[in-house]
């Protein structure tokens, strides 16, 4: 059997799975639906994966090695289940009236937020894949009185990225492809700005072959730079925005917008303002760390946490060294 065969026959399988979610979550009664998605996250923790085992090495890095080995393996595995919560929120979300969002959602720092419109700013609000920004998206769209722009990354199989894209576009907001699209996704972004819009990008984790570094949680990432860029072309506010869960909703916190403009190279000025995004990332991740959905490799050395019963040891957080 052909690795070609069995990538396309996996990918058509997950495109299922996806469309069996949408469908079958909504029908479940509510109560039912949380409990199968958090025992679902409690298993996937059980089973040690490499995204959870990345998940678990990344938040040894936030919380500085403090922890103990069974105090850590608890972090990851509420941070599973916060991710499983996630998912569950986000196949129910369709369904959901947006008068339940906006009243189940405690908002931190919206004076920042009142600033840049009040001033006739546009606004780009920079956010890192923390708690439910597809809920906090239905809570920006009552609070603009309108649409926001966002990008979506190209999935395999396209279908599951049209679901996606359809998915989002069902709650109100616009979408443009990250990559592939009829004109690049900086463009149209820049245009919709310039026309007084508002857009949400996810900026804790760099996809292509650009993007800064930064200092995030004391070791080297790289975060893209897109968004101070389109700031500074603009003259949009640039304001970093964490979600967060709690115990029966979400939270919004919104920081201060982070200047773009002044002198020097504009690679330079993206520079600093994605290192005063990623520092008011890094507060609000460190408040409640388990939100923080970061399955993915961000820092150069911080690879996966070896498996189970592995002789290998766990890379080393700055504390330990």
């Amino acid at each position: 059997m052909s690795r070609g065969f069995v990538d396309r026959a996996t990918a058509r399988l997950t495109d299922a799975g996806f469309a069996a979610g949408w469908h079958a979550v909504r029908l479940l009664p509510e109560p039912a639906a949380r409990g199968a998605f958090d025992r679902a996250g409690r298993w996937a923790a059980g089973r040690d994966g490499k995204g959870t085992r990345q998940l678990r090495a990344n938040l040894r890095a936030v919380t500085g090695g403090r922890l103990s080995e069974p105090e850590l393996t608890d972090l990851t595995t509420r941070a599973v289940r916060s991710y499983a919560r996630y998912w569950q929120e986000a196949f129910r979300l369709p369904a959901l009236r947006s008068e339940r969002i906006v009243a189940g959602t405690e908002v931190v720092g919206l004076g920042h937020l009142e600033k840049a419109r009040a001033g006739g700013r546009p606004v780009i609000m920079a956010l890192p894949h923390s708690g439910n920004w597809d809920a906090a998206g239905m809570w920006f769209i009552d609070w603009l009185g309108g649409p926001f722009m966002t990008v979506a990354e190209r999935l395999e199989p396209e279908s599951l990225y049209e679901r996606f894209v359809a998915f989002r576009e069902s709650l109100g907001f616009r979408v443009v492809p990250l990559t592939g699209g009829p004109r690049p996704s900086t463009e149209v972004l820049r245009e919709w700005l310039g026309k007084g819009g508002a857009t949400c990008l996810l900026v804790d984790r760099n996809l292509g072959s650009g993007g800064v570094p930064v200092q995030f949680f004391g070791r080297t990432a790289t975060l893209p730079g897109g968004a101070a860029l389109l700031a500074a072309q603009t003259g949009a506010a640039l304001v970093p925005t964490v979600c967060q869960f709690t115990e029966g909703g979400w939270r919004l916190v919104f920081s201060a917008d982070v200047p773009v403009a002044g002198p020097g190279r504009l690679k330079d000025r993206a520079t600093t303002a994605m290192q005063a995004v990623a520092d008011a990332f890094a507060a609000s991740i460190a408040d409640r760390p388990e939100d923080w959905h970061m399955l993915g490799r961000i820092w150069a050395d911080v690879p996966p946490d070896p498996p189970a019963g592995s002789s290998a040891s766990p890379s080393p957080t700055p504390a330990a060294l």
